[in-house]
């Protein structure tokens, strides 16, 4: 079988597959998020590579047939558990269409529109960090890559002779700092660029999951005196865990006496940036030197987005231009070449799903959103904290809650079972997702609002599978002994 497939077949198989993704947007609402546990099924082996081709619309039933009858349905009101929200249809579109077009992010001269409407949407995000117009940045494949960019390009600011010279030129080992409750992609990116992932100084936490910012100046203070080299500080804005947002003001300040780089993870929470009502959170995000933010979670795109911002353009372009002679030169400078500020060469155009959905909704769409997520979670902790059963593991301050058995006086061993046996539960009918979390140690029932199409109605039905979970745990736990 050819790979050009004629015009009816083409035709034909496209109208299959929006009629399927147009009835399953439609089921979302009351779509159960998998099947009941006794039904689901994985595959017992891997089939053998086809050495002949079979009919398309088979094939196409077939994948259908699996993943939106027998799948795991992220983009269900009924998840309810990490920042994997329901895809906004302006982005399937788009994605399709990139899909389709294949443009080419490396240099601008083979893309000049793709790379216009990167450019446009970056700004668009930056502008409401609060930067003036000489800051810059890149789409990546998400919070990971973002992270890792940003820590070379502080590691650059720090280290000027390192792009060309390597790590033997900084003279001493090189230290950065982060919450014990931050992401870790941190841990893996100081693996990566090559100073050791015990390079990582996680401090701990306060009362409110926040970096303990007196902890943090000891320990950069400790370093310098045995010779290393810190060079930056990593502030989370909405931990994964709890949704923690770092002090950026203390910490900014820090910074500033020990001339470190300033970096805030705000893959999750920096979303906050779209609604006045609730920017207060992050005040001083401004001050970064960059920020990371995943379209991915809070915005409703499809995997992969995420974003690297930073004011320092000079220091963008020094970590990762790579001079390239069978590339053709662009003779403006208007537009970066992509392949100059990026991790990634050649590479998709991951940002017009976000373009096309701010065209279509605008920015007072995610306001909305994000307002309506604050409310409806702040109902739930409202209710956890007056249950006699549950109560808040950590306040909640984004549209995460971890939650604990009420007034366990036990082992904190048999607690951690209790809570997996209640998620286990919640989860066993497939109606619905929460999940668990470790914060400061302790393991906590962990539940979210993600999706769009989520409302009252979806966080009744959890309250109440969540008093029926623990009835049912209770009684096995009571028989066990």
């Amino acid at each position: 079988m050819n790979f050009d497939l004629d015009f009816e077949t083409r035709r034909q198989l496209g109208y299959r597959l929006i009629d399927e993704v147009n009835g399953f947007f439609s089921s979302l609402p009351d779509r159960r998020v998998q099947p009941p546990s006794a039904e689901r099924k994985y595959p017992e082996h891997l089939n053998s590579l086809p050495q002949t081709g079979t009919e398309p619309r088979q094939v196409l039933e077939d994948v259908l047939h699996e993943l939106i009858d027998n799948g795991f349905h992220i983009p269900s009101a009924h998840y309810l558990g990490m920042m994997n929200p329901t895809p906004t249809y302006m982005a399937f579109l788009a994605e399709a269409l990139v899909a389709a077009l294949n443009p080419q992010l490396a240099n601008v001269a083979r893309s000049q529109l793709a790379s216009r409407i990167e450019a446009e949407t970056v700004r668009w995000i930056g502008e409401l960090i609060g930067w003036p117009q000489s800051f810059a940045g890149t789409f990546t494949t998400g919070g990971n890559e973002a992270n890792f960019s940003a820590l070379a390009m502080a590691m650059t600011a720090r280290f000027p002779h390192l792009v060309e010279d390597g790590l033997s030129s900084i003279g001493g080992q090189p230290t950065l700092y982060a919450s014990a409750e931050s992401h870790h992609s941190l841990d893996k990116s100081a693996g990566l660029l090559g100073i050791g992932r015990k390079a990582l100084r996680r401090i701990a936490v306060n009362d409110r999951f926040q970096i303990d910012v007196e902890r943090l100046e000891a320990a950069i203070r400790a370093d310098i005196a045995a010779g290393h080299r810190p060079f930056c500080v990593v502030a989370t804005v909405g931990t994964t865990s709890s949704g923690a947002i770092d002090e950026i003001p203390r910490i900014a300040e820090i910074c500033r006496r020990h001339n470190l780089w300033l970096h805030i993870d705000g893959a999750y929470g920096a979303a906050v940036l779209f609604s006045p009502r609730h920017r207060e959170l992050i005040a001083g995000i401004e001050g970064a030197d960059s920020v990371t933010f995943d379209p991915h979670k809070w915005l409703a795109m499809p995997f992969s987005a995420g974003i690297v911002f930073t004011q320092h353009a000079d220091i963008l372009r020094q970590t990762f231009s790579v001079p390239c002679p069978y590339l053709q030169k662009t003779t403006t400078e208007a537009l970066p070449d992509n392949m100059s500020v990026s991790a990634q060469w050649s590479r998709r155009m991951n940002s017009l799903k976000l373009w096309m959905t701010l065209r279509v909704h605008g920015r007072q769409a995610y306001e909305r959103l994000i307002d309506r997520q604050m409310e409806l979670t702040r109902g739930f902790a409202e209710w956890a904290a007056q249950s006699g059963e549950f109560e808040l593991a950590a306040p909640q301050v984004l549209p995460i809650l971890n939650l604990r058995v009420k007034g366990w006086a036990g082992d904190p061993a048999d607690l951690a079972a209790f809570h997996k046996a209640i998620i286990e539960d919640v989860n066993g009918d497939g109606q619905r997702w929460i999940s668990s979390a470790v914060v400061r140690g302790q393991t906590v029932i962990r539940a979210m609002v993600i999706s769009y199409l989520s409302d009252e109605r979806h966080l009744a039905g959890l309250k109440a599978a969540l008093l029926n979970a623990l009835s049912r745990a209770g009684t096995k736990m009571t028989m066990a002994v």
